[in-house]
């Protein structure tokens, strides 16, 4: 299926490029490795060496390149945990930014892996509000 028709919900609330980028690799991960799972993860992670997600949507990072530890070593070979479209290896400052944007409490005193924490909660709480209110417009 043609990435376009499977693009998720946080992307279509997002810039034409986060989804040219995502549609693009997933087309073309599911030539090789077929629909699936394996294909959304792939186009995911092109994604996010560009892009990052900010509440229920993805923005442009300020510079390319992996945006956690398991994005940096990568491959299907190592499994770690991804900091699930945080820039988790942005400055201190910008994190605190997002912060505060997402209304996150009690950033000021939070280390670094804190506010990678609390922003990952801050965008799934944010991506399941808008997809209620979509659901709540699509039964009218």
């Amino acid at each position: 299926m043609p990435g376009r028709e499977v693009l998720p919900s946080t992307l279509r609330r997002s810039p034409e490029k986060a989804q040219d980028t995502w549609a693009k690799t997933h087309d073309s991960a599911v030539e090789t490795y077929g629909e699936g799972q394996r294909s959304h993860r792939t186009a995911f992670a092109a994604l996010k060496h560009s892009f990052e997600k900010v509440g229920d949507h993805w923005e442009p990072k300020g510079r390319k390149g992996p945006s956690d530890a398991q994005a940096a070593g990568g491959g299907p070979a190592r499994r770690a945990p991804t900091a699930g479209g945080v820039d988790a290896n942005a400055p201190k400052e910008h994190l605190l930014d997002v912060a505060k944007r997402l209304n996150v409490r009690g950033r000021s005193r939070m280390t670094k892996a804190e506010l990678v924490g609390a922003i990952q909660k801050a965008n799934a709480r944010s991506t399941g509000e808008s997809r209620v209110r979509e659901k709540g417009r699509n039964r009218r």
